[in-house]
């Protein structure tokens, strides 16, 4: 599984959770065993928030995709850290496609959602640029796998991590997927961190009244 950090310092590769083993005395620790609330495989968190201790930043995760609500999330969580101080963490995850059993294709693919992932995040430092927040201290991590469970998995991995900020979609059909699925569906009471909902409808101007 892909799991790739940007800080200040460029990409790096995130390592892969140890599980415990022989050879390393079995002293590891995995991930906590999944919880399925209906299709949302849930990865109850065993670490304890530090973001307010000595050393330790509060971060603000936001899931990074093309959708338009994506922006209310992104000016909320901005004007949160700008207000209360933080640091924004821009996740975008490469899904898996039905055709990546081949491998050529598969890694083309990596490839490409790759860039288009640099190519958001650098949209979306200009947009925090164009409005005021180019002082914002950011990450950006892209990882492969399932949206809901990578975003977890983050979570438990960081324990800076203290706030998941989404953006609701004004579409009729519903407000989003990842809305849906921990915001209002059956993980919601067993989710690790508080969850901010931003309606995709307040422009600028509301969004900086409210955060």
């Amino acid at each position: 599984m892909m799991r790739v950090r940007s800080g200040s310092g460029g990409i790096t590769h995130l390592p892969l959770a140890k599980e415990a083993s022989k050879a390393d005395g079995g002293n590891a620790t995995p991930f906590p065993s999944p919880v399925r609330h209906g299709s949302i495989r849930f990865m109850p968190t065993t670490r304890k928030r530090r973001s307010f201790e000595a050393g330790h930043a509060r971060k603000f995760l936001l899931v990074v995709d093309n959708s338009p609500e994506v922006e209310s999330a992104l000016f909320y969580a901005a004007s949160r850290i700008l207000r209360s101080s933080g640091i924004l963490v821009m996740l975008y995850v490469i899904e898996p496609q039905e055709y990546q059993h081949w491998v050529g294709v598969r890694q083309v693919q990596l490839e490409e959602e790759t860039n288009k992932a640099r190519a958001l995040f650098r949209l979306f430092k200009r947009k925090l640029h164009n409005v005021g927040f180019e002082n914002i201290p950011a990450e950006e991590v892209v990882r492969e796998g399932i949206k809901s469970e990578e975003l977890l998995k983050l979570i438990e991995e960081d324990e800076d991590i203290a706030i998941l900020v989404l953006g609701a979609s004004t579409d009729p059909k519903g407000p989003g997927p990842l809305v849906s699925s921990l915001a209002v569906g059956g993980a919601a009471g067993s989710f690790p961190i508080p969850i901010t909902i931003v309606p995709g409808n307040l422009a600028l101007e509301d969004i900086l009244t409210l955060a």
